[in-house]
């Protein structure tokens, strides 16, 4: 048994836009578990949705710089049988202020763990939408192709990306060069994912990761997903600063960098995300 001995309590918890949750205490500890009757998986190849995030937890495991849970096990659709994943409860604290100090340092370690190419030896998943991680030399060539090009693809295909705003999307992955010195940037250890909700502070005052969507690209467009919806108090960037000093220039990249994130969030929820692809756009190709 996977939990070592039947669960002696069963609490429903919050599991995000696609999963439903549950914390499990047996008599090995208290776990969570996530499953889904039908979890993506877009084309033969592609890991499963659950495989995908035991993955991307275990590589940030190995990194050894923030806390992840550990995995116990993770399974597929089998029967009536759900897919699932298995880990372990990381109890929530209330030091936040203490943490966010920490993941700042942390995260700043976590991004001098590098390669010698952008991507992933696997693909995984952005949210619910599916995440191409083919590796590449150059930045530019990854994040114009993998990152902005795969959403615009899908966007059209969703009757989501209007001429004018295909239009100016195409400039911006054409010209990226303009904005992106490919010699200043380097493949970074990302989560990926990392919004205010991915990341908690534990009863121990220490930061602990969740959800990630790993990959290895330049650590500034992991910065601007972390300012793009909030949840990141100033001792996170101070530490992080600190750390490792922002390149020059950083300020101007970070809509940028978040366009992959907006655009990932028309295609999931539609036209309300919009106005903001739009506003970025007109900032980087008139």
């Amino acid at each position: 048994m996977l939990l070592g001995a039947p669960p002696r309590q069963v609490q429903l918890v919050s599991g995000g836009d696609i999963s439903q949750a549950a914390r499990v205490e047996a008599a090995g500890g208290t776990f969570l578990v996530k499953w889904h009757a039908y979890p993506p998986r877009p084309a033969a190849g592609w890991p499963g949705m659950f495989e995908a995030e035991a993955r991307g937890l275990q590589l940030l495991t190995s990194a050894k710089t923030v806390r992840v849970p550990a995995v116990l096990g993770f399974g597929e659709p089998a029967g009536n049988s759900p897919a699932f994943i298995a880990m372990e409860w990381i109890e929530r604290g209330t030091d936040s202020q203490r943490a966010a100090a920490a993941l700042g340092k942390g995260l700043a370690a976590l991004h001098h763990r590098t390669t010698s190419v952008y991507g992933l030896d696997h693909h995984n998943y952005c949210g619910a939408t599916p995440q191409d991680n083919t590796q590449c030399e150059s930045w530019v060539e990854f994040y114009g192709e993998r990152r902005l090009g795969f959403q615009l693809a899908l966007a059209a295909r969703r009757g989501l990306m209007p001429t004018a705003r295909r239009g100016r999307l195409e400039r911006v992955i054409a010209g990226l060069d303009r904005w992106i010195d490919e010699s200043a940037c380097q493949p970074s250890l990302l989560h990926g994912d990392l919004w205010g909700g991915n990341w908690l502070a534990g009863a121990d005052g220490e930061p602990a990761l969740i959800d990630p969507a790993v990959y290895f690209g330049d650590r500034e467009a992991e910065l601007a997903m972390c300012r793009l919806f909030g949840g990141f108090p100033p001792d996170f960037y101070r530490a992080y600063d600190h750390a490792w000093p922002p390149a020059p220039g950083r300020d101007g990249r970070i809509q940028l960098y978040q366009l992959y994130h907006v655009l990932n969030h028309l295609n999931l929820f539609g036209e309300s995300y919009g106005g903001q692809v739009d506003a970025i756009l007109r900032r980087y190709a008139g």
